[in-house]
């Protein structure tokens, strides 16, 4: 083989520092994003899911001969089940219920962890439990983004701050 001439020795070098590089930095921020996009779709999951199980035990299910009354425990449950990966002492809740422009019972704002402690409280509850009555549920959720840990120039000391993904849902209470 014929040796190569020497001004084209380290030309991979170079070429791999000018778009290798950037690529891999394109990439990581792929997968950043795709990761934030997954937990708000969790968490809008999570709370539609908490929402649609409240609407079905209104009123009616707090009635003799019905048993089918549900605690706010059970609705955090019902959230914790649906939102796969959402870790529930960083999962800000509040629950509420509300007869048009007036909120009539509200839960929270609160941990999720904490929201799963309340087996005592039934939720909706009295008024808020009446038929055609919203029941509102609003949620947030940090999230930092790991490419901060390849920000260019970023030292040990540098943070970067999180921000919270907002979910709710609003729904009628059906019977």
């Amino acid at each position: 083989m014929a040796k190569r001439a020497g001004k084209e020795y380290g030309n991979a070098m170079i070429e791999f520092t000018l778009v290798g590089i950037p690529t891999i930095f394109v990439l990581i921020s792929i997968f950043e994003m795709s990761r934030g996009m997954w937990i708000y779709h969790t968490l809008a999951h999570a709370v539609r899911e908490g929402t649609r199980f409240a609407i079905v035990h209104g009123q009616n299910c707090s009635q003799p001969p019905n048993q089918c009354a549900t605690t706010v425990a059970q609705v955090a449950t019902r959230m914790r089940e649906a939102g796969v990966g959402l870790l529930p002492n960083q999962l800000m809740v509040t629950m509420s219920t509300a007869s048009g422009p007036t909120s009539i019972q509200t839960v929270g704002p609160a941990t999720l962890s904490s929201l799963l402690g309340q087996t005592g409280t039934t939720f909706p509850s009295g008024a808020g439990s009446a038929p055609g009555n919203d029941i509102v549920i609003t949620a947030t959720y940090p999230f930092s983004s790991a490419i901060a840990m390849f920000w260019p120039g970023a030292g040990p000391g540098q943070t970067f701050g999180t921000f919270n993904l907002p979910a709710s849902s609003r729904d009628k209470v059906q019977f």
